[in-house]
């Protein structure tokens, strides 16, 4: 079904109604690649301060509407804020990453003391912007799902192949469990206090999905997001959620059927004609374009929209990336991006 005439493009389309120019935002919007971004950062110090900062958190997600007017804004945070909420401590080392401490590689769960208060800032910088956004911009609040999560938990930073983690679920599978079903709690109550707060759709961000075999797949991404989903639609029935399993690949339309999510996101590397036809029909996506691309601009980035778009000429699409922009991207790739994509 196509609408011409809703106010809130972006929502509409996740609700099931195509629209005839599809409406855009992107992953990571809020950032680095940003001038205005990179002045306020430097003038408030770390990622840390900054994110649990509302006011200049609430203007760091409003940025990228004020210069290009995308259908959807982005709440500025970090998937950590759920562990640091667990009780482990959060840091960004300038170059390095975020750490969390003490590892769950080789502490106990039952040793953190859940620290719920912290999220108190998250709420209020959803506050700022409900209040400051034009009507017809959709607000996405967002979390990391439990198996993105626990990789940095257990291994207390990023890694390239989640090794440790992936030993630690093989090797106990009821201490990991553990783990992901705090998780899940925590991600349940902090979702829906953003929307209680004022974000009118959420996204869960798997961003190592890929690095599970099918059957850890079942077990600790598709499981627990229908969890989640689960008890946020017992809560909140009209508020949509967008899956986003980075690195699924052919475990994808598992993924639609089983979690329950409203939309679900495509990662750079997945076909999107071959997404159009294998996943549930109606169903809402959103994507594609790589990353690279867009910084690259040119032919390539002419070239990557056009697939996109042409990719699903019937379902509702909400236009985005395969995953965020990048640091270096041209700020005037962007606005041809949006030029292209609305004529």
């Amino acid at each position: 079904m196509t609408d011409r005439a809703v106010p809130k493009a972006l929502l509409a389309t996740l609700m099931g109604r195509r629209q005839a120019v599809p409406p855009v935002w992107l992953m990571r919007q809020a950032g680095r690649y940003l001038p205005e971004y990179r002045a306020l950062r430097a003038r408030k110090g770390g990622f840390l301060a900054l994110a649990t900062d509302p006011e200049a958190a609430a203007e760091v997600t409003l940025q990228p509407i004020r210069r290009f007017g995308f259908d959807g804004a982005i709440l500025f945070s970090d998937i950590l804020m759920v562990p640091w909420a667990l009780g482990q401590d959060l840091s960004f080392g300038v170059g390095e990453g975020p750490r969390l401490a003490p590892p769950l590689a080789d502490h106990a769960l039952a040793a953190l003391r859940p620290r719920p208060e912290r999220l108190e800032p998250v709420y209020r910088t959803v506050r700022h912007v409900a209040a400051a956004l034009d009507p017809a911009t959709t607000f996405l609040g967002f979390a990391g799902s439990p198996w993105t999560v626990a990789t940095y938990m257990v291994a207390g930073q990023g890694s390239k192949d989640h090794g440790e983690t992936r030993r630690y679920a093989y090797r106990d599978p009821a201490g990991f469990s553990d783990i992901v079903d705090a998780i899940s709690d925590m991600t349940v109550d902090y979702l829906s206090r953003q929307i209680e707060a004022g974000v009118e759709a959420v996204q869960l961000f798997d961003s190592w999905a890929g690095s599970l075999s099918p059957e850890q797949f079942e077990r600790w991404v598709i499981a627990p997001n229908a969890r989640i989903v689960a008890a946020l639609k017992a809560r909140h029935p009209a508020t949509p959620v967008i899956g986003f399993p980075k690195g699924a690949g052919a475990k994808l339309p598992a993924y639609a059927r089983e979690t329950g999510v409203d939309a679900v996101g495509l990662d750079e590397t997945v076909d999107p004609v071959w997404a159009n036809g294998t996943l549930p029909v109606g169903m809402p996506v959103q994507g594609n374009l790589d990353p690279l691309a867009l910084e690259a601009g040119g032919a390539a980035l002419d070239r990557g929209i056009d697939r996109v778009l042409a990719a699903f000429p019937e379902r509702p699409l909400v236009f985005n990336l395969g995953h965020g922009i990048g640091q270096h991207t041209p700020v005037e790739h962007v606005e041809r991006l949006l030029a292209r994509i609305r004529g």
